[in-house]
């Protein structure tokens, strides 16, 4: 089988904010910490993103802190954003899809689920969703509708060998991890399955919750699936980019 190489790419942050937002209902008087990361995974002759991260229009918007453009840093993996050709999106909220027109040549894959809530449930339109929402990057993935650029996934599914998307909802009604095949064993890149990695060695979300007790189970699931606890990497944790070998500014190995 295919044996890949994983690396964090932070492009915005550090942020701040109740720790209660990183643990569900927990640490409301703790300042925590957070950054905003896209992955990269290379290997077996192909280049696969996991998250577009966001678009230099809607990061001046928000005015995001420490922001670089994710193709910037790709760059300093040797990696060109218009020559990609496999996107991954773990969910459609702001900070993990905005990016997609920088991905100008790519395919992307998402859960079917998904993209059916986000872009065609009337419930997306309510403020509580429309808050994690961002229009421009959805109006791009409609356009890609019925072309071979959007891939809909159906649960669990081996995109390459070595690689399979895994339906993990909870955070969102179908947000779905990726399972990766590297030389330490199965490592799984949960994106907001958890914030931080307490998340998972506490049994415990984080914020922005849609179904508790599917959330609960998506915990199960990729426990179950990983070679190992520490191999299983959260969607915002600042230790991806202070705990692994650094790679280059930016940019650090996870596996």
């Amino acid at each position: 089988m295919a044996v890949y190489q994983i690396y964090a790419i932070k492009y915005a942050g550090p942020f701040t904010s109740s720790g209660a937002f990183l643990m569900w209902h927990k640490d409301w008087e703790i300042t925590a910490k957070r950054n905003y990361y896209i992955w990269c995974i290379k290997g077996a002759g192909d280049t696969v993103i996991v998250d577009a991260g966001v678009s230099p229009m809607l990061a001046k918007k928000r005015n995001l802190a420490g922001y670089v453009n994710p193709a910037e840093l790709l760059s300093r993996l040797d990696v060109k954003a218009d020559e990609i050709r496999h996107v991954v999106l773990t969910h459609i909220h702001w900070d993990h899809t905005s990016g997609v027109g920088i991905f100008a040549n790519a395919r992307f894959y998402v859960q079917n689920e998904e993209y059916r809530f986000w872009l065609k449930d009337p419930i997306a339109n309510r403020p509580p969703f429309q808050y994690v929402s961002d229009s421009v990057s959805q109006a791009y993935l409609a356009s890609l509708e019925g072309t071979n650029r959007l891939v809909m996934l159906n649960g669990d599914q081996k995109i390459f060998p070595g690689i399979e998307c895994l339906l993990a909802p909870g955070h969102t009604p179908a947000l779905q991890a990726v399972a990766v095949n590297t030389e330490k064993g199965t490592a799984i890149l949960g994106s907001d399955c958890a914030h931080i990695f307490r998340n998972y060695r506490e049994d415990w979300p984080s914020s922005l919750i849609v179904d508790l007790v599917a959330w609960m189970k998506s915990y199960d699931k990729l426990r179950a699936k990983a070679s190992d606890l520490d191999l299983i990497f959260p969607g915002h944790d600042p230790l991806m980019t202070e705990n692994y070998p650094f790679v280059a500014q930016g940019i650090t190995k996870l596996a």
